[in-house]
């Protein structure tokens, strides 16, 4: 069967996309749509989307950025299997293909993408509660990959001038700074978002460039979901 007993289709974007993921258990957020919208991507990129769970951020740059190729790399097998069949309800085979693999361990040519865009684990992996489902444990904790392993990961695919976007927390900042330029990523551009205009920050995105030169463009800042919603469980 296409769609599995514990999966459920959801159809977002005004209904031009239909995704497959869990019916329980790890679902992808708003943050995935956001950090889509915010990449600086061309029609002639190729982009490779670091953890790319059931496909969503790939798919969402095929369809609205309409890059050249996309490349989602994704470790565990369910969600890796959920975004392929992602590739072909869409009709996008042929710009997304998806590899199951470990992003420490790259199966992809070095210096072969001009975009890496990933929406990484937010928290230390021994910091905090653990989710006892596998899946959103691995999505939210640095389990398997940390900021090092994705930014490592990045400098190595990218070309000369090559762009990495991702999302992070707001709070943490200072550290995502820091570490970027210690892998010659330099930050060129940043948005924060707020879950409202009376309330602190919670997230940022930042894109870097590799062997950038310093300046740093601060966008507007997003309140709530920006533009977007997503089906809820």
């Amino acid at each position: 069967m296409f769609i599995k007993k514990d999966e459920v289709l959801d159809t977002i974007i005004d209904g031009r996309l239909k995704v497959i993921q869990p019916n329980r258990g790890y679902r992808f957020s708003v943050d995935a749509l956001l950090l889509a919208e915010f990449a600086s991507i061309k029609d002639t990129d190729s982009v490779v989307d670091l953890g790319a769970g059931c496909g969503i951020i790939s798919l969402l740059i095929a369809i609205n950025r309409k890059a050249k190729l996309v490349f989602g790399l994704e470790i565990q097998k369910d969600l890796a299997s959920q975004a392929k069949r992602n590739v072909i309800i869409n009709n996008l085979e042929g710009t997304v293909y998806i590899i199951c693999g470990d992003l420490r361990k790259l199966p992809i040519k070095p210096g072969s993408a001009s975009v890496v865009i990933c929406n990484p684990p937010y928290r230390k992996g021994k910091s905090g509660r653990v989710n006892p489902d596998l899946g959103k444990a691995i999505a939210r904790h640095e389990i398997f990959a940390n900021l090092n392993h994705i930014l490592m990961a990045g400098k190595t695919i990218l070309q000369p001038g090559g762009k990495l976007a991702l999302i992070y927390p707001a709070n943490r900042l200072p550290e995502i700074f820091s570490t970027m330029r210690s892998f010659s990523l330099e930050p060129k551009r940043l948005q924060i978002i707020f879950p409202n205009d009376k309330s602190n920050a919670k997230l940022a995105m930042i894109e870097g460039s590799l062997h950038g030169n310093p300046g740093l463009k601060i966008l507007p800042p997003l309140f709530g979901q920006g533009n977007f919603s997503i089906p809820e469980k």
